[in-house]
């Protein structure tokens, strides 16, 4: 228990000090006391509410991302967050504008928005989109850039807009370049199946 704790210790101060000399990926993290050893994080990644973050091995969060955990995320082996991504597990502008000053006076505020999001193996999310509370993403799904997400997305989507649609299938996409190199289609099985 000891070792695990000192592993946790250093990651994050790895990372701080990483953070203040300038964006760099962090090679390795540590998730409920496993070191993922293939997962990397960019040194400018803020995560709010780290303990309610579950991630997987083999996933890569770039630079300049904003995650808050507070009510809980999922994000499963092999995903890509780019650049400048929102993922959120609450939201209270409405209530923020619905109370006015008076907003922190309320413990259940009218309007306030709390919910876990997943975001399924695979799974490539493109810069400057946002993820919203209470959603949840497919596995080998492909977001467009500006995307804005709320609800549930099938596995194996193209999703794309604000708000964000299903506009095209991965699996259609992925099924030429395996007929080419049918090689590949071993590790993808691995985990599309």
């Amino acid at each position: 228990m000891l070792g695990k704790i000192i592993i946790y210790f250093k990651s994050k101060l790895k990372r701080y000090v990483i953070k203040l000399s300038g964006p760099e990926m962090i090679y390795g993290y540590s998730c409920g006391g496993t070191f993922l050893k293939d997962t990397r994080i960019g040194s400018t990644t803020t995560i709010n509410q780290e303990t309610n973050l579950y991630i997987e091995d083999n996933v890569f969060i770039g630079h300049y991302n904003f995650i808050e955990a507070s009510n809980g995320i999922k994000i499963e082996e092999g995903c890509q967050i780019t650049n400048f991504i929102s993922i959120i597990s609450h939201s209270s502008h409405n209530s923020i504008r619905y109370y006015g000053n008076k907003y922190r006076e309320h413990k259940e505020p009218i309007g306030y928005v709390k919910g876990e999001v997943i975001i399924g193996k695979y799974t490539f999310i493109g810069p400057h989109s946002t993820i919203l509370p209470n959603t949840k993403i497919g596995k080998g799904c492909l977001i467009s850039s500006y995307s804005l997400l709320k609800g549930e997305y099938p596995d194996f989507s193209i999703i794309a807009g604000n708000p964000a649609k299903v506009i095209g299938s991965t699996k259609d996409k992925d099924l030429k370049v395996l007929e080419e190199y049918p090689e590949l289609m071993q590790y993808y099985k691995q985990w599309a199946e």
